[in-house]
Protein backbone atom coordinates (compact mmCIF):
# COMPACT_ATOMS: atom_id res chain seq x y z
CA UNK A 1 0.00 0.00 0.00
CA UNK A 2 0.92 3.34 -0.98
CA UNK A 3 1.92 5.64 2.05
CA UNK A 4 -1.25 7.85 3.64
CA UNK A 5 -0.82 11.58 4.16
CA UNK A 6 -1.19 10.44 7.64
CA UNK A 7 1.90 8.36 7.63
CA UNK A 8 3.98 11.12 6.22
CA UNK A 9 2.75 13.29 8.70
CA UNK A 10 4.52 11.16 11.07
CA UNK A 11 8.02 10.98 9.27
CA UNK A 12 10.56 12.57 11.68
CA UNK A 13 11.44 14.88 8.88
CA UNK A 14 7.97 16.54 8.66
CA UNK A 15 7.26 16.19 12.40
CA UNK A 16 10.72 18.51 12.68
CA UNK A 17 8.25 21.29 10.60
CA UNK A 18 5.86 21.20 13.17
CA UNK A 19 2.58 19.95 10.95
CA UNK A 20 -0.40 21.34 12.25
CA UNK A 21 -4.08 19.72 9.97
CA UNK A 22 -5.86 22.96 9.28
CA UNK A 23 -8.52 21.88 6.83
CA UNK A 24 -9.43 17.71 5.69
CA UNK A 25 -8.89 16.19 8.46
CA UNK A 26 -11.02 13.30 7.91
CA UNK A 27 -9.31 12.50 4.41
CA UNK A 28 -6.09 11.44 5.40
CA UNK A 29 -6.11 7.95 4.56
CA UNK A 30 -5.51 9.26 1.00
CA UNK A 31 -2.64 7.44 -0.54
CA UNK A 32 0.28 9.74 -1.64
CA UNK A 33 2.01 8.40 -4.96
CA UNK A 34 4.67 11.17 -5.08
CA UNK A 35 5.97 14.95 -3.69
CA UNK A 36 5.52 17.74 -5.55
CA UNK A 37 7.31 21.19 -4.66
CA UNK A 38 5.62 24.39 -6.65
CA UNK A 39 5.05 27.64 -6.51
CA UNK A 40 2.81 27.94 -9.61
CA UNK A 41 -0.55 29.33 -8.54
CA UNK A 42 -1.95 26.71 -11.65
CA UNK A 43 0.27 23.98 -10.80
CA UNK A 44 -2.90 21.54 -11.25
CA UNK A 45 -1.72 21.22 -14.94
CA UNK A 46 1.30 19.44 -14.36
CA UNK A 47 -0.21 16.61 -12.06
CA UNK A 48 -1.45 13.76 -12.50
CA UNK A 49 -3.28 12.64 -9.11
CA UNK A 50 -1.71 11.31 -6.23
CA UNK A 51 0.62 13.88 -5.37
CA UNK A 52 1.67 15.87 -1.73
CA UNK A 53 1.86 19.40 -2.94
CA UNK A 54 4.02 21.52 -0.92
CA UNK A 55 4.17 25.53 -1.20
CA UNK A 56 5.46 28.54 0.87
CA UNK A 57 2.46 29.88 -0.83
CA UNK A 58 4.35 32.83 -1.93
CA UNK A 59 2.58 33.16 -5.49
CA UNK A 60 -0.67 31.75 -4.70
CA UNK A 61 -3.75 34.71 -5.54
CA UNK A 62 -4.69 37.41 -2.77
CA UNK A 63 -8.46 37.17 -3.89
CA UNK A 64 -11.22 34.56 -2.19
CA UNK A 65 -11.98 33.51 -6.06
CA UNK A 66 -8.63 32.49 -6.57
CA UNK A 67 -7.86 30.69 -4.13
CA UNK A 68 -11.43 28.87 -4.57
CA UNK A 69 -10.06 28.12 -7.94
CA UNK A 70 -6.40 27.11 -7.15
CA UNK A 71 -7.95 24.42 -4.59
CA UNK A 72 -10.63 23.77 -6.97
CA UNK A 73 -8.46 22.59 -9.69
CA UNK A 74 -6.24 20.72 -7.25
CA UNK A 75 -9.22 18.47 -5.78
CA UNK A 76 -10.30 17.89 -9.31
CA UNK A 77 -6.96 16.53 -10.74
CA UNK A 78 -7.06 14.14 -7.22
CA UNK A 79 -3.94 15.74 -5.29
CA UNK A 80 -3.53 13.30 -1.77
CA UNK A 81 -2.93 16.85 -0.19
CA UNK A 82 -1.63 20.29 0.05
CA UNK A 83 1.18 21.63 2.47
CA UNK A 84 2.12 25.29 3.18
CA UNK A 85 4.80 26.45 4.84
CA UNK A 86 4.75 29.68 6.82
CA UNK A 87 7.49 32.15 6.88
CA UNK A 88 7.29 33.49 3.07
CA UNK A 89 3.76 34.62 2.92
CA UNK A 90 1.96 33.43 5.51
CA UNK A 91 2.90 33.39 9.03
CA UNK A 92 0.60 32.39 11.87
CA UNK A 93 -2.03 31.35 9.78
CA UNK A 94 -3.35 30.52 6.31
CA UNK A 95 -6.50 32.73 4.06
CA UNK A 96 -9.92 32.24 5.45
CA UNK A 97 -11.22 31.38 1.74
CA UNK A 98 -8.44 29.32 1.26
CA UNK A 99 -8.66 26.75 4.36
CA UNK A 100 -13.17 27.02 3.81
CA UNK A 101 -12.29 26.39 -0.03
CA UNK A 102 -10.26 23.02 1.05
CA UNK A 103 -12.88 21.84 4.10
CA UNK A 104 -15.47 22.42 1.39
CA UNK A 105 -13.35 20.00 -0.53
CA UNK A 106 -12.34 17.84 1.57
CA UNK A 107 -8.85 18.13 0.72
CA UNK A 108 -5.96 17.57 3.48
CA UNK A 109 -4.81 21.22 4.20
CA UNK A 110 -1.69 21.32 6.36
CA UNK A 111 0.51 24.04 7.94
CA UNK A 112 4.25 24.10 8.91
CA UNK A 113 5.16 26.04 11.69
CA UNK A 114 8.70 25.84 11.13
CA UNK A 115 10.93 26.06 8.28
CA UNK A 116 11.81 22.53 6.64
CA UNK A 117 13.94 21.82 3.76
CA UNK A 118 11.78 20.63 1.26
CA UNK A 119 14.34 18.17 -0.52
CA UNK A 120 14.31 16.28 2.91
CA UNK A 121 11.06 15.77 2.45
CA UNK A 122 10.58 14.55 -1.33
CA UNK A 123 13.59 11.94 -0.23
CA UNK A 124 11.94 10.49 2.86
CA UNK A 125 8.50 9.85 1.39
CA UNK A 126 9.74 8.56 -2.14
CA UNK A 127 11.53 6.20 -0.10
CA UNK A 128 8.10 5.09 1.41
CA UNK A 129 6.91 5.44 -2.33
CA UNK A 130 9.20 3.17 -3.47
CA UNK A 131 9.20 0.60 -0.75
CA UNK A 132 5.58 0.20 -1.21
CA UNK A 133 6.01 -0.56 -5.00
CA UNK A 134 8.89 -3.42 -4.26
CA UNK A 135 6.61 -5.02 -1.69
CA UNK A 136 3.85 -5.06 -4.37
CA UNK A 137 5.26 -6.43 -6.89
CA UNK A 138 6.76 -8.84 -4.15
CA UNK A 139 3.13 -9.80 -3.35
CA UNK A 140 2.48 -9.83 -7.28
CA UNK A 141 5.01 -13.14 -7.62
CA UNK A 142 3.60 -14.37 -4.29
CA UNK A 143 0.34 -14.21 -5.96
CA UNK A 144 1.34 -15.65 -9.06
CA UNK A 145 3.40 -18.49 -8.04
CA UNK A 146 0.96 -19.87 -5.58
CA UNK A 147 -2.12 -20.03 -8.66
CA UNK A 148 0.37 -21.52 -10.90
CA UNK A 149 1.07 -24.35 -8.79
CA UNK A 150 -2.72 -24.44 -7.86
CA UNK A 151 -3.28 -24.76 -11.76
CA UNK A 152 -0.41 -27.58 -12.30
CA UNK A 153 -2.32 -29.40 -10.15
CA UNK A 154 -5.63 -29.56 -10.86
CA UNK A 155 -6.77 -28.07 -7.87
CA UNK A 156 -10.87 -27.89 -7.17
CA UNK A 157 -12.96 -24.76 -7.01
CA UNK A 158 -12.92 -24.99 -3.42
CA UNK A 159 -9.23 -24.72 -3.22
CA UNK A 160 -8.63 -21.86 -5.37
CA UNK A 161 -11.35 -19.95 -3.44
CA UNK A 162 -10.19 -21.04 -0.69
CA UNK A 163 -6.33 -19.58 -1.28
CA UNK A 164 -8.00 -16.12 -2.21
CA UNK A 165 -9.78 -16.02 0.58
CA UNK A 166 -7.07 -16.67 3.00
CA UNK A 167 -4.37 -13.88 0.87
CA UNK A 168 -7.11 -11.17 0.78
CA UNK A 169 -8.44 -12.23 4.77
CA UNK A 170 -11.78 -11.78 3.57
CA UNK A 171 -14.79 -14.15 2.68
CA UNK A 172 -14.96 -15.31 -1.03
CA UNK A 173 -17.94 -16.32 -3.37
CA UNK A 174 -18.14 -17.84 -6.55
CA UNK A 175 -21.59 -17.32 -8.24
CA UNK A 176 -23.34 -18.23 -11.34
CA UNK A 177 -24.66 -15.92 -13.87
CA UNK A 178 -28.26 -16.15 -12.45
CA UNK A 179 -26.67 -15.07 -8.72
CA UNK A 180 -26.53 -18.24 -7.24
CA UNK A 181 -23.51 -19.41 -5.18
CA UNK A 182 -21.62 -22.45 -6.39
CA UNK A 183 -18.62 -22.34 -3.93
CA UNK A 184 -17.54 -19.84 -1.05
CA UNK A 185 -15.10 -19.43 1.56
CA UNK A 186 -16.16 -17.65 4.93
CA UNK A 187 -12.75 -16.83 6.21
CA UNK A 188 -13.87 -17.18 9.94
CA UNK A 189 -17.24 -15.41 9.49
CA UNK A 190 -20.39 -17.12 10.22
CA UNK A 191 -21.59 -19.04 7.06
CA UNK A 192 -25.75 -17.88 7.42
CA UNK A 193 -24.78 -14.16 7.85
CA UNK A 194 -22.33 -14.38 4.62
CA UNK A 195 -24.54 -16.25 2.58
CA UNK A 196 -28.02 -14.87 4.16
CA UNK A 197 -30.11 -13.35 1.10
CA UNK A 198 -27.30 -13.79 -1.39
CA UNK A 199 -29.31 -13.65 -4.37
CA UNK A 200 -31.27 -9.70 -3.73
CA UNK A 201 -27.98 -8.72 -2.40
CA UNK A 202 -26.12 -9.58 -5.68
CA UNK A 203 -28.31 -8.26 -7.94
CA UNK A 204 -27.69 -5.08 -6.52
CA UNK A 205 -24.13 -4.89 -7.18
CA UNK A 206 -23.28 -4.04 -10.30
CA UNK A 207 -19.65 -2.41 -11.17
CA UNK A 208 -18.40 -1.31 -14.46
CA UNK A 209 -15.85 -3.81 -16.24
CA UNK A 210 -15.22 -7.39 -15.62
CA UNK A 211 -13.37 -6.22 -12.48
CA UNK A 212 -14.58 -3.58 -10.17
CA UNK A 213 -14.97 -2.14 -6.87
CA UNK A 214 -18.92 -1.23 -5.78
CA UNK A 215 -17.89 1.63 -3.07
CA UNK A 216 -22.00 1.17 -1.63
CA UNK A 217 -21.66 -2.42 -0.55
CA UNK A 218 -17.78 -2.94 -0.21
CA UNK A 219 -17.56 -5.67 -2.79
CA UNK A 220 -14.75 -6.60 -5.34
CA UNK A 221 -16.00 -8.24 -8.29
CA UNK A 222 -14.41 -10.03 -11.18
CA UNK A 223 -16.03 -12.30 -14.19
CA UNK A 224 -15.04 -15.51 -14.44
CA UNK A 225 -15.13 -17.53 -18.30
CA UNK A 226 -12.65 -18.59 -20.58
CA UNK A 227 -12.70 -18.50 -24.63
CA UNK A 228 -15.80 -15.94 -25.01
CA UNK A 229 -17.88 -17.80 -22.62
CA UNK A 230 -18.52 -15.80 -19.13
CA UNK A 231 -20.48 -18.40 -16.49
CA UNK A 232 -19.95 -16.10 -13.16
CA UNK A 233 -18.43 -13.87 -11.04
CA UNK A 234 -16.10 -14.25 -8.17
CA UNK A 235 -16.53 -12.06 -5.29
CA UNK A 236 -14.80 -10.80 -2.19
CA UNK A 237 -16.87 -9.88 0.07
CA UNK A 238 -15.89 -6.48 2.09
CA UNK A 239 -17.96 -3.82 4.11
CA UNK A 240 -18.14 -0.51 2.69
CA UNK A 241 -15.39 2.21 2.79
CA UNK A 242 -13.36 -0.95 4.43
CA UNK A 243 -10.50 -0.80 1.19
CA UNK A 244 -10.35 1.85 -1.42
CA UNK A 245 -11.67 0.82 -5.05
CA UNK A 246 -10.85 1.58 -8.54
CA UNK A 247 -7.54 0.11 -10.15
CA UNK A 248 -5.76 0.90 -6.77
CA UNK A 249 -7.79 -2.22 -5.05
CA UNK A 250 -5.06 -4.00 -3.33
CA UNK A 251 -6.79 -7.53 -4.06
CA UNK A 252 -7.73 -6.82 -7.78
CA UNK A 253 -4.71 -9.11 -9.14
CA UNK A 254 -5.22 -11.92 -6.50
CA UNK A 255 -9.22 -11.42 -7.44
CA UNK A 256 -8.12 -11.92 -11.09
CA UNK A 257 -5.78 -14.64 -10.72
CA UNK A 258 -8.16 -16.58 -9.14
CA UNK A 259 -10.79 -16.21 -11.94
CA UNK A 260 -8.42 -17.39 -13.89
CA UNK A 261 -7.40 -20.77 -12.13
CA UNK A 262 -11.23 -21.57 -11.89
CA UNK A 263 -11.71 -20.79 -15.54
CA UNK A 264 -8.79 -23.03 -16.52
CA UNK A 265 -10.06 -25.87 -14.26
CA UNK A 266 -13.31 -25.64 -15.95
CA UNK A 267 -11.77 -26.43 -19.26
CA UNK A 268 -9.40 -29.09 -17.74
CA UNK A 269 -11.42 -31.88 -16.70
CA UNK A 270 -9.78 -35.27 -15.35
CA UNK A 271 -11.84 -38.30 -15.50
CA UNK A 272 -10.47 -41.48 -13.76
CA UNK A 273 -11.95 -43.58 -16.51
CA UNK A 274 -11.38 -47.30 -18.14
CA UNK A 275 -9.64 -46.66 -21.46
CA UNK A 276 -13.04 -48.04 -23.02
CA UNK A 277 -15.08 -46.17 -21.32
CA UNK A 278 -13.33 -43.26 -22.11
CA UNK A 279 -12.90 -43.91 -25.96
CA UNK A 280 -16.75 -44.57 -25.66
CA UNK A 281 -17.03 -41.01 -23.97
CA UNK A 282 -15.14 -39.63 -26.40
CA UNK A 283 -17.69 -40.99 -29.51
CA UNK A 284 -20.38 -39.56 -27.92
CA UNK A 285 -18.96 -36.72 -27.30
CA UNK A 286 -18.24 -36.57 -30.60
CA UNK A 287 -21.50 -37.03 -31.95
CA UNK A 288 -23.25 -34.41 -29.37
CA UNK A 289 -20.67 -31.35 -30.02
CA UNK A 290 -20.03 -32.51 -33.59
CA UNK A 291 -16.30 -32.50 -32.98
CA UNK A 292 -16.22 -36.04 -34.84
CA UNK A 293 -17.65 -36.30 -38.49
CA UNK A 294 -20.22 -38.87 -39.19
CA UNK A 295 -17.70 -41.47 -40.97
CA UNK A 296 -15.64 -40.61 -38.52
CA UNK A 297 -18.16 -42.15 -35.67
CA UNK A 298 -18.80 -44.81 -37.45
CA UNK A 299 -15.46 -45.98 -38.50
CA UNK A 300 -14.34 -45.83 -34.87
CA UNK A 301 -17.37 -47.22 -33.29
CA UNK A 302 -16.99 -50.46 -35.79
CA UNK A 303 -13.82 -50.71 -34.72
CA UNK A 304 -14.90 -51.24 -30.76
CA UNK A 305 -17.13 -53.97 -31.91
CA UNK A 306 -20.36 -51.29 -32.07
CA UNK A 307 -21.58 -51.17 -35.81
CA UNK A 308 -23.66 -47.85 -36.09
CA UNK A 309 -24.34 -48.13 -39.82
CA UNK A 310 -27.80 -50.03 -41.35
CA UNK A 311 -29.18 -49.89 -37.79
CA UNK A 312 -31.86 -48.25 -35.73
CA UNK A 313 -30.07 -45.82 -32.71
CA UNK A 314 -31.77 -44.91 -29.92
CA UNK A 315 -30.43 -42.36 -27.91
CA UNK A 316 -30.87 -43.50 -23.76
CA UNK A 317 -30.04 -41.14 -20.97
CA UNK A 318 -29.37 -42.34 -17.07
CA UNK A 319 -29.15 -40.50 -13.88
CA UNK A 320 -29.08 -40.96 -10.67
CA UNK A 321 -31.72 -39.92 -8.08
CA UNK A 322 -30.03 -36.95 -6.13
CA UNK A 323 -28.93 -37.69 -2.53
CA UNK A 324 -26.30 -35.50 -0.23
CA UNK A 325 -23.87 -34.02 -2.26
CA UNK A 326 -21.04 -36.29 -2.28
CA UNK A 327 -17.41 -34.41 -2.01
CA UNK A 328 -15.36 -34.44 -5.29
CA UNK A 329 -13.65 -37.69 -5.54
CA UNK A 330 -16.32 -39.18 -4.12
CA UNK A 331 -18.89 -38.03 -6.94
CA UNK A 332 -16.02 -38.97 -9.79
CA UNK A 333 -16.52 -42.49 -8.62
CA UNK A 334 -19.73 -42.78 -8.10
CA UNK A 335 -20.14 -41.70 -11.81
CA UNK A 336 -17.68 -44.46 -12.80
CA UNK A 337 -19.24 -47.10 -11.24
CA UNK A 338 -22.30 -45.96 -12.95
CA UNK A 339 -21.25 -45.82 -16.00
CA UNK A 340 -20.01 -49.90 -15.48
CA UNK A 341 -22.80 -50.48 -14.32
CA UNK A 342 -24.66 -49.33 -17.09
CA UNK A 343 -22.38 -50.77 -19.40
CA UNK A 344 -22.83 -54.56 -17.37
CA UNK A 345 -26.40 -54.25 -18.52
CA UNK A 346 -25.57 -53.53 -22.08
CA UNK A 347 -23.79 -56.69 -21.83
CA UNK A 348 -26.52 -58.83 -19.85
CA UNK A 349 -29.16 -57.48 -22.48
CA UNK A 350 -26.36 -58.76 -25.08
CA UNK A 351 -27.28 -55.08 -26.80
CA UNK A 352 -24.65 -53.22 -28.88
CA UNK A 353 -23.76 -49.72 -27.50
CA UNK A 354 -21.71 -47.24 -26.80
CA UNK A 355 -21.44 -46.31 -22.96
CA UNK A 356 -20.17 -43.16 -21.70
CA UNK A 357 -20.18 -40.47 -19.22
CA UNK A 358 -21.90 -37.74 -20.69
CA UNK A 359 -21.03 -35.40 -18.12
CA UNK A 360 -20.71 -35.05 -14.38
CA UNK A 361 -24.24 -36.61 -12.77
CA UNK A 362 -24.98 -38.68 -16.37
CA UNK A 363 -24.42 -41.55 -18.23
CA UNK A 364 -25.12 -41.21 -22.12
CA UNK A 365 -26.02 -44.88 -23.71
CA UNK A 366 -26.24 -45.00 -27.74
CA UNK A 367 -28.26 -48.57 -28.50
CA UNK A 368 -27.98 -49.84 -32.10
CA UNK A 369 -30.18 -52.29 -32.62
CA UNK A 370 -30.58 -54.73 -35.63
CA UNK A 371 -33.47 -55.23 -38.17
CA UNK A 372 -35.07 -58.39 -36.00
CA UNK A 373 -34.88 -56.52 -32.44
CA UNK A 374 -37.83 -55.24 -30.99
CA UNK A 375 -37.09 -51.71 -29.50
CA UNK A 376 -39.15 -51.84 -26.44
CA UNK A 377 -38.50 -54.82 -25.82
CA UNK A 378 -34.86 -54.23 -25.65
CA UNK A 379 -35.72 -50.86 -23.69
CA UNK A 380 -37.52 -52.73 -21.62
CA UNK A 381 -35.29 -55.61 -20.82
CA UNK A 382 -32.22 -53.06 -20.20
CA UNK A 383 -33.96 -51.08 -18.01
CA UNK A 384 -35.32 -53.98 -15.55
CA UNK A 385 -31.68 -55.32 -15.53
CA UNK A 386 -30.40 -51.77 -14.56
CA UNK A 387 -32.70 -51.07 -11.91
CA UNK A 388 -32.20 -54.59 -10.66
CA UNK A 389 -28.15 -54.28 -10.88
CA UNK A 390 -28.34 -50.92 -9.41
CA UNK A 391 -30.62 -52.07 -6.62
CA UNK A 392 -28.37 -54.84 -5.60
CA UNK A 393 -25.00 -52.54 -5.59
CA UNK A 394 -27.07 -50.50 -3.46
CA UNK A 395 -27.47 -53.34 -0.89
CA UNK A 396 -24.28 -54.41 -0.92
CA UNK A 397 -22.79 -50.51 -0.17
CA UNK A 398 -25.64 -49.22 1.84
CA UNK A 399 -27.42 -49.75 5.18
CA UNK A 400 -30.37 -48.14 2.84
CA UNK A 401 -32.09 -48.93 0.00
CA UNK A 402 -31.17 -46.77 -3.23
CA UNK A 403 -33.58 -45.10 -5.40
CA UNK A 404 -33.91 -46.45 -9.00
CA UNK A 405 -31.88 -44.32 -11.83
CA UNK A 406 -33.91 -42.93 -14.00
CA UNK A 407 -33.87 -44.23 -17.42
CA UNK A 408 -34.81 -41.43 -20.67
CA UNK A 409 -34.93 -42.45 -24.19
CA UNK A 410 -35.08 -40.27 -27.31
CA UNK A 411 -36.61 -41.47 -30.64
CA UNK A 412 -35.20 -43.74 -32.39
CA UNK A 413 -33.21 -42.82 -35.43
CA UNK A 414 -32.10 -44.36 -38.70
CA UNK A 415 -28.64 -42.93 -39.63
CA UNK A 416 -25.76 -42.33 -37.89
CA UNK A 417 -26.13 -38.35 -38.92
CA UNK A 418 -29.24 -38.51 -36.41
CA UNK A 419 -27.82 -39.98 -33.19
CA UNK A 420 -26.96 -36.24 -32.01
CA UNK A 421 -31.05 -35.77 -31.96
CA UNK A 422 -32.10 -38.92 -30.05
CA UNK A 423 -29.22 -38.40 -27.62
CA UNK A 424 -30.53 -34.60 -27.08
CA UNK A 425 -33.67 -35.61 -26.71
CA UNK A 426 -33.09 -38.20 -24.37
CA UNK A 427 -31.36 -35.73 -22.28
CA UNK A 428 -33.73 -33.42 -21.80
CA UNK A 429 -36.44 -36.31 -21.15
CA UNK A 430 -33.50 -37.13 -18.61
CA UNK A 431 -33.29 -34.30 -16.70
CA UNK A 432 -37.09 -33.46 -16.36
CA UNK A 433 -38.11 -36.47 -15.31
CA UNK A 434 -35.45 -36.27 -12.65
CA UNK A 435 -36.75 -32.98 -11.36
CA UNK A 436 -40.45 -33.75 -11.85
CA UNK A 437 -40.81 -37.50 -12.50
CA UNK A 438 -45.05 -37.89 -13.27
CA UNK A 439 -46.16 -40.23 -11.06
CA UNK A 440 -48.44 -43.30 -12.54
CA UNK A 441 -46.18 -44.58 -15.36
CA UNK A 442 -46.49 -48.09 -15.97
CA UNK A 443 -43.49 -47.98 -18.05
CA UNK A 444 -40.01 -48.98 -16.61
CA UNK A 445 -38.30 -45.44 -18.94
CA UNK A 446 -39.38 -42.06 -19.55
CA UNK A 447 -39.87 -40.85 -23.09
CA UNK A 448 -40.93 -37.19 -24.83
CA UNK A 449 -44.23 -37.35 -24.36
CA UNK A 450 -43.52 -36.94 -20.36
CA UNK A 451 -41.90 -33.84 -20.54
CA UNK A 452 -43.53 -29.83 -21.63
CA UNK A 453 -41.25 -26.40 -21.56
CA UNK A 454 -41.14 -26.51 -18.06
CA UNK A 455 -38.59 -30.02 -18.68
CA UNK A 456 -36.97 -28.06 -21.35
CA UNK A 457 -35.91 -25.26 -19.04
CA UNK A 458 -35.11 -27.19 -16.55
CA UNK A 459 -32.45 -28.93 -18.98
CA UNK A 460 -31.23 -25.71 -19.45
CA UNK A 461 -30.69 -24.55 -16.19
CA UNK A 462 -27.52 -23.92 -15.68
CA UNK A 463 -26.81 -23.16 -19.34
CA UNK A 464 -25.49 -19.18 -19.20
CA UNK A 465 -27.33 -18.54 -22.65
CA UNK A 466 -30.47 -19.03 -20.49
CA UNK A 467 -29.06 -17.46 -17.22
CA UNK A 468 -28.56 -14.33 -19.64
CA UNK A 469 -32.07 -14.64 -21.43
CA UNK A 470 -33.47 -14.74 -17.54
CA UNK A 471 -31.80 -11.61 -16.98
CA UNK A 472 -32.08 -9.53 -20.25
CA UNK A 473 -36.19 -10.37 -19.89
CA UNK A 474 -36.20 -9.92 -15.89
CA UNK A 475 -33.05 -8.16 -14.58
CA UNK A 476 -34.65 -4.38 -14.08
CA UNK A 477 -37.58 -6.26 -12.78
CA UNK A 478 -35.61 -8.38 -10.21
CA UNK A 479 -33.09 -5.19 -9.00
CA UNK A 480 -36.30 -3.24 -8.48
CA UNK A 481 -37.24 -5.90 -6.07
CA UNK A 482 -34.07 -6.39 -4.55
CA UNK A 483 -33.60 -2.79 -3.83
CA UNK A 484 -36.84 -1.86 -2.72
CA UNK A 485 -38.17 -4.97 -1.13
CA UNK A 486 -41.09 -5.15 -4.18
CA UNK A 487 -43.23 -7.85 -5.23
CA UNK A 488 -43.78 -6.54 -8.58
CA UNK A 489 -42.33 -10.03 -10.35
CA UNK A 490 -45.14 -11.88 -7.95
CA UNK A 491 -47.65 -9.61 -9.49
CA UNK A 492 -45.91 -9.96 -13.16
CA UNK A 493 -46.24 -13.84 -12.51
CA UNK A 494 -49.96 -13.64 -11.26
CA UNK A 495 -51.07 -12.08 -14.28
CA UNK A 496 -49.68 -14.02 -16.39
CA UNK A 497 -50.93 -17.41 -15.05
CA UNK A 498 -54.28 -16.31 -15.18
CA UNK A 499 -54.58 -16.09 -18.86
CA UNK A 500 -54.30 -12.01 -18.81
CA UNK A 501 -57.00 -11.39 -17.25
CA UNK A 502 -56.64 -8.48 -15.03
CA UNK A 503 -59.55 -9.04 -13.04
CA UNK A 504 -58.97 -12.83 -12.20
CA UNK A 505 -55.22 -11.11 -11.22
CA UNK A 506 -55.96 -8.69 -9.23
CA UNK A 507 -58.81 -11.20 -7.15
CA UNK A 508 -55.69 -13.64 -6.76
CA UNK A 509 -52.97 -10.90 -5.57
CA UNK A 510 -55.85 -10.34 -3.30
CA UNK A 511 -55.95 -6.59 -4.26
CA UNK A 512 -58.24 -4.08 -5.78
CA UNK A 513 -57.99 -3.94 -9.38
CA UNK A 514 -57.23 0.08 -9.59
CA UNK A 515 -53.74 -0.99 -6.98
CA UNK A 516 -53.00 -3.89 -9.15
CA UNK A 517 -53.52 -2.04 -12.57
CA UNK A 518 -50.92 0.55 -11.26
CA UNK A 519 -48.65 -2.74 -10.09
CA UNK A 520 -48.75 -3.64 -13.70
CA UNK A 521 -48.42 -0.21 -15.23
CA UNK A 522 -44.98 -0.05 -13.03
CA UNK A 523 -43.93 -3.43 -14.40
CA UNK A 524 -44.58 -2.04 -18.13
CA UNK A 525 -42.53 1.07 -17.02
CA UNK A 526 -39.70 -0.78 -15.91
CA UNK A 527 -39.08 -3.47 -18.25
CA UNK A 528 -40.14 -1.20 -21.30
CA UNK A 529 -42.81 -3.17 -22.72
CA UNK A 530 -46.24 -3.54 -23.34
CA UNK A 531 -48.38 -5.99 -21.70
CA UNK A 532 -51.10 -5.97 -23.83
CA UNK A 533 -48.80 -7.61 -26.21
CA UNK A 534 -49.08 -11.38 -26.70
CA UNK A 535 -45.01 -11.74 -27.93
CA UNK A 536 -44.16 -9.72 -24.97
CA UNK A 537 -46.08 -11.57 -22.54
CA UNK A 538 -45.00 -14.69 -23.46
CA UNK A 539 -40.96 -13.63 -23.90
CA UNK A 540 -41.72 -12.90 -19.91
CA UNK A 541 -43.26 -16.14 -19.08
CA UNK A 542 -40.86 -17.93 -20.62
CA UNK A 543 -38.21 -16.00 -18.63
CA UNK A 544 -40.35 -16.56 -14.99
CA UNK A 545 -40.64 -20.13 -15.40
CA UNK A 546 -37.16 -20.44 -16.86
CA UNK A 547 -36.14 -18.14 -13.57
CA UNK A 548 -37.97 -20.85 -11.69
CA UNK A 549 -35.63 -23.64 -13.05
CA UNK A 550 -32.49 -21.99 -12.74
CA UNK A 551 -33.83 -21.05 -8.91
CA UNK A 552 -33.89 -25.18 -8.59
Amino acid sequence: MLPTVARVLDLEVMRRGLPQVVAGADHLERPVRWVHVSELPDVAGVLQGGELVLTTGIALPDDREGLARYVRELDEVGVAGLVVEYGRRYFDSLPRALVHAAEQRGLPLITLRRELRFVAVTEAVHALVVNAQLEQLRISESVHQVFNELVVEGAEPPEVIRQVARMAGAPVVLENLAHQVLAHDTAGRPEAELLEDWERRSRGVRPPGRTGHDPRSGWLVTTVGARGQDWGRLVLVQEPGALPGGEAHPHTMLLERGASALALNRLVVRDRESLERQTHRTLLSGVLTHALTVSEVALRAQALGVPLEGRRLVGVVLRQRRGPIPAALEAQARLRDFTELAAGAVRACRLSALVGALDDEGVGVLIALGTQQDEHAALDAFSATLRRMSAEAGRENAPVPVPAPVVAVGSSVGSVRDARRTLLEATQVADAALHDAPGGRAASYYRLPDVRLRGLLHLLRDDARLQTYVERELGPLLAHDAEHNGQLVQMLRIYLEQGRNKSAAADAAHLSRPSFYDRLHKVERILGVDLDQVESCLSLHVALLALDAVRR
